[in-house]
């Protein structure tokens, strides 16, 4: 199991990213201050950085600069509200692997992390399939038998994250933290809508309704 390491000091993000991460199956774990993220990324016991720009004692650009003088090649993704071009070109010239934005869609984060991960082991697949249905996550294309079904963005997000999951029952919150992010309404029907979607494009049978629970794709 990859493990990775979350810094940022605003708990409903750091919350939620753990949260999301775990349910995605990763071992996590939270630092508060850059002190605390760089002693514990110096460990080697993670596999990936989350790494806030704005932490407390020591910001995001320190802990990169000491990170990598260290002679790390943890992959770190830079989370920031500060978006302007010259914060994002010091952070990948830095030696940050990615720059994301806050705010920011849970799913594009996993991509990121998924792909980041998936480039430090060498390992690059691009197709996902469960029975006739293909997804080509590079491409964004969906095919059932070899025909291919146009998808919207959030509907390949969402068939991704139920082929990622075949078998595995998935609830309207879980779907809707991963596909949609931090900011998603509990109470939305979102999830549900897209289900719908999905069921008119890939088949009605390949997507089953637990009552009381959520999704599971069969």
């Amino acid at each position: 199991m990859a493990s990775i390491l979350i810094a940022d000091d605003e708990a409903r993000i750091s919350g939620f990213i753990d949260k999301g991460l775990r349910a995605a199956g990763y071992a996590t774990r939270v630092a508060t201050t850059g002190p605390d993220a760089l002693d514990l990324a110096l460990t080697g016991e993670f596999d990936l950085l989350v790494l806030d720009v704005n932490l407390p004692g020591l910001d995001g650009f320190g802990v990169l600069e000491s990170l990598r003088g260290s002679g790390s090649t943890m992959p770190v993704i830079m989370l920031t509200a500060r978006i302007e071009l010259h914060d994002t070109i010091a952070g990948l010239e830095g030696g940050a692997d990615d720059y994301l934005g806050k705010p920011f869609r849970f799913d594009e984060l996993v991509a990121r992390i998924r792909l980041r991960m998936r480039r430090d082991t060498g390992q690059t697949p691009s197709q996902l399939a469960h029975r006739d249905l293909a997804l080509d996550v590079r491409t964004r294309r969906a095919h059932i038998a070899g025909v291919e079904v146009e998808l919207s963005a959030r509907e390949f997000a969402l068939a991704e994250e139920l082929v990622r999951n075949a078998g595995q029952v998935l609830s309207r919150e879980q779907l809707l933290s991963r596909v949609w992010g931090y900011d998603f309404d509990p109470g939305s029907n979102v999830a549900d809508v897209y289900v719908g979607y999905l069921r008119q494009k890939l088949g009605h049978d390949r997507i089953e309704t637990v009552r009381g629970v959520g999704y599971r794709l069969t």
